[in-house]
């Protein structure tokens, strides 16, 4: 049968975890019989236990209750009334501090402030700083932070313009951007705005439009950078880039025609300084090559000049020494000058010196050849005859005869 099976009689049930079945008493105090415990223990039990132990240590007071009487038991302790505020604040206390641990990354700084009151910075790693004590802002020093504006201000010559900044920058002191101003990106904006502001009132606008963007740039970011040194915001400016700068919408065609009239302009200039720098080289090489030319006259010239006073100085040397000689050489050489430059063939005609024609004009323009000297070196006696008696008889034609010194000139 069963062991739970009802009906078994005096209670005589078998525990399948026990040896033997459970035997109830007749005066109500439930005693186990028959044979030895050997299964799990009972969790009602276990559960009493812990908590008669946990009243004890709490200072409770303990006891078994009888079975027949159902009587309170005597010999409890008394109860500890400060053992579960110990208890508490140990508690307490070990959640406290395990709060107080942090890790710091690589990339930030910890401004520590005690009560409010600055105290230290904490480098990356694991920190700790007691809770509630110790208040720590973590700052983000390597990360490049970025603020841009558009605004619409007014130029030098009362001109309005657009104009689109952008400003890079980093927290270079975190002591001084945590503690020193209460907002620093707005104090940033605002600084960036008046910075812009003072630079553009100062400037005409064609030239923020055009060619002063750069200049425009440089000027506000040495002033920003001025301003937040002052407000100690500890903000280093990276970079300031001018995105763009525009008219307003009313004006903008007539700016753009404005703008493509002064880029004609200027590509005009620089095709006339092209041409100049084409031009100009080659005319001082020409000029230089006609001042080289003129130089090289003066010193033929002067040299020739010198070279026939030279000369003269020695002809005059030589004339010194034998006069007739020289004056018998000079005259030749004259005329040899002079008659070589002529066609007419002068002719001796006198009976002591044989007839000798020269073909003075060939020989001048270098056509000889045998033929022609055997024809023209003689002449048929005849003519010879004939030609002596016109030179005898002429009454036309004179003959000077002039004897200077020794010399005999003779001309028609």
């Amino acid at each position: 049968m069963a062991w739970n099976e009802p009906g078994g009689g005096n209670g005589n049930q078998q525990d399948p975890w026990s040896g033997g079945g459970r035997r109830g008493g007749s005066n109500g105090g439930g005693n186990r019989g028959g044979g030895d415990n050997q299964g799990p223990p009972d969790l009602d039990e276990a559960l009493k236990k812990f908590q008669d132990k946990l009243n004890n240590m709490l200072g409770g007071r303990g006891g078994k209750r009888g079975g027949g009487g159902g009587k309170k038991g005597g010999g409890g302790k008394p109860r500890n009334t400060l053992a579960l505020p110990g208890l508490l604040l140990v508690i307490g206390v070990a959640i406290w501090a395990a709060s107080g641990f942090y890790l710091v990354d690589q990339s930030e700084r910890g401004v520590v402030l005690r009560f409010g009151k600055f105290q230290q910075i904490v480098n990356p790693g694991l920190q700790w700083n007691p809770p509630l004590v110790d208040d720590v802002h973590m700052v983000n020093v390597t990360r490049v932070r970025s603020v841009s504006q558009t605004q619409s201000m007014l130029t030098q010559d009362e001109n309005i313009v657009s104009v689109e900044i952008s400003a890079q920058y980093q927290v270079a002191d975190p002591r001084a951007y945590v503690l020193n101003v209460r907002d620093p990106e707005l104090s940033l904006e605002n600084a960036l705005d008046s910075a812009l502001r003072h630079v553009v009132g100062g400037t005409d606008m064609i030239d923020i439009l055009t060619s002063g963007r750069e200049i425009l740039g440089s000027a506000v970011s040495s002033r920003l950078q001025s301003y937040l040194d002052a407000y100690g915001t500890g903000i280093h400016l990276v970079t300031l880039n001018v995105e763009s700068t525009s008219p307003p919408d009313a004006v903008q065609d007539a700016f753009d025609d404005v703008i493509r009239a002064r880029e004609d302009r200027q590509r005009t200039i620089n095709q006339a300084m092209a041409y100049a720098n084409a031009i100009i080289p080659e005319a001082q090489g020409q000029a230089q090559r006609i001042v080289e030319q003129g130089q090289g006259y003066r010193e033929s010239v002067v040299a020739e000049a010198r070279g026939q006073a030279n000369r003269f100085s020695a002809l005059l040397t030589q004339y010194q020494n034998s006069p007739e000689v020289m004056r018998e050489r000079l005259y030749l050489d004259v005329m040899s000058e002079v008659l070589g430059q002529t066609d007419k063939v002068f002719v001796d005609v006198s009976e002591q010196s044989p007839l000798m024609v020269l073909p003075m004009d060939r020989l001048a323009r270098g056509t000889s050849g045998a033929a022609a000297n055997q024809d023209d070196t003689q002449l048929d006696p005849q003519v010879l005859e004939r030609a002596r008696n016109e030179a005898s008889g002429s009454s036309s034609g004179s003959v000077r005869t002039e004897r200077d010194n020794g010399i005999q000139r003779e001309g028609r």
